[in-house]
């Protein structure tokens, strides 16, 4: 008796959900079989060629994301975040069965679309643990939740390049050992808590039984079977206020967001960065999408022998460990922000234009590495100049808006550069392009960074008129 007590108490405290989140964190994130999925689908396996997999089959998952966004941000409110995230992992564990079972380009490309339905649905892993703990742990679990996905990618990568190199197992066998991972981090989302409440649909609101005279005084007298005096009942709920999500309806929702969104954005500060955020997220998604396509054209996989997972678990740990960093230098990050912006951008110009242009697979990796690190960086300053000011429901608005619009802007350069039905480029000039991408990003807010400091340095050169004068303009 006394162990499912402890049991039930541990179950209703903060620390459960966000260890089973973890849990299903770190399994939804160990795929081997990622690193070296265009080595896999170009080998004897399943015999696919570059042109189809550039051109026909990874520019779905782009499509795939674009066709799940709006429905996959108000699913996940209005069924409180469990069943998305359920989702999430029932779809990457289509996306790894399709990859096994099929070697048609129609199967992989609906595998590819399954991706992009699962990178959607991203969002309710890290929105649902906001609706289990209090806001005072609310920094505390992000962390966990965050490190733990990261841990994920990390021992997913170095696990993969060891398999490869010491040929341990066949590319159909990571495969369905990928399965097997994303199996138990599928039983282990079955295990979270439902939330009681969301931010929108299922807003957490303190009521009285005054607010709602009606139900809940009904519901009060049947479970005690007496009905107290009108004034102790007042003088107990104005004390002791229940907290209650109250369902929304959806017209009231989308009236309330379209409201929040206007006053987000009417400021420049947040638009500004929201820009840098938008094309630059539509950047480094198609960059990753694509550049283990360039790393097997510089170094063929069935020639020599490639490091892609080393490289991903070294690009994971120098990013977190820039971005942990960053958070040592915020007094001087405040006043050369907006010029960091410009120049760190084009540094993630420069790095393409090396990778691209490289015959040497190590400089592609470590043009790889600065990329990835850099972009990292400024996506964190982004998030927080963004998040400064905003309330919770409001950021989680321009987080949503942003993203969809970055997969926007990713759907538009994938259809004229990368499809088929496009230019159909291959990956050279694919990575020209993109590269030249990075330097209209760097010149627009170099441009900007300069502007803003030279503002600043005539406002302070301007003298404040005096308080006599001032009296005698009035």
């Amino acid at each position: 008796r006394l162990t499912m007590e402890l049991m039930r108490t541990w179950r209703e405290n903060w620390k459960y959900p966000t260890f089973i989140l973890c849990i299903y964190g770190f399994f939804s994130t160990v795929r081997p079989i990622e690193p070296f999925l265009f080595a896999y689908l170009t080998g004897p396996d399943k015999n696919l060629t570059a042109e189809e997999l550039n051109n026909q089959i990874f520019p779905m998952s782009t499509y795939g994301n674009l066709a799940a966004q709006i429905p996959i941000f108000l699913l996940t409110d209005w069924l409180r975040y469990k069943p998305v995230v359920i989702l999430e992992c029932v779809a990457l564990f289509t996306t790894t069965a399709l990859n096994l079972w099929t070697a048609s380009v129609p199967g992989q490309q609906a595998s590819e679309f399954f991706f992009g339905v699962a990178t959607a649905s991203e969002v309710a892993y890290y929105s649902y643990i906001y609706s289990m703990v209090p806001v005072n742990k609310y920094r505390k679990a992000t962390s966990y939740v965050r490190s733990v996905q990261l841990l994920g990618y990390t021992v997913g990568a170095v696990l993969a390049q060891l398999i490869f190199s010491f040929k341990l197992l066949s590319f159909n066998n990571i495969a369905i050992l990928t399965l097997i991972l994303l199996a138990i981090g599928l039983f282990t989302s079955f295990l979270l808590p439902v939330p009681q409440w969301s931010m929108f649909f299922h807003k957490k609101t303190k009521v009285t039984d005054l607010e709602f005279p009606g139900e809940l005084n009904t519901k009060h007298v049947e479970r005690t079977g007496e009905i107290k005096d009108k004034g102790e009942e007042t003088a107990n709920t104005t004390e002791d206020p229940q907290e209650l999500a109250v369902e929304q309806t959806c017209g009231k929702v989308l009236l309330k967001m379209i409201r929040d969104s206007r006053d987000s954005f009417s400021s420049r500060k947040l638009l500004y960065w929201s820009l840098w955020w938008v094309m630059a997220t539509c950047g480094f998604t198609q960059i990753v999408s694509f550049v283990q396509s360039l790393w097997e054209h510089v170094q063929p996989s069935q020639n020599a022998s490639i490091y892609n997972g080393g490289v991903e678990a070294v690009s994971n740990l120098l990013s977190a460990a820039t971005v942990y960093a960053i958070g040592y230098k915020e007094d001087r990050w405040e006043r050369w922000e907006e010029l960091a912006l410009g120049a760190f951008s084009g540094l993630c110009s420069g790095a393409l234009f090396v990778m691209t242009f490289s015959n040497n697979i190590w400089v592609c990796y470590v043009s790889f590495v600065i990329f990835k690190c850099l972009y990292m960086v400024l996506m964190t300053l982004a998030m927080f100049h963004i998040a400064i000011g905003l309330t919770m429901e409001r950021y989680a608005l321009v987080f949503g808006a942003n993203n969809f619009s970055a997969v926007v802007l990713q759907t538009i350069l994938t259809s004229i550069v990368v499809d088929k039905g496009g230019l159909g480029l291959s990956i050279i000039p694919q990575f020209i392009v993109y590269s030249s991408y990075f330097s209209v990003i760097t010149a627009i807010f170099l441009l900007r960074g300069l502007y803003v400091t030279w503002s600043r340095k005539t406002k302070k050169q301007i003298p404040e008129p005096s308080v006599k004068n001032e009296a005698w303009v009035c």
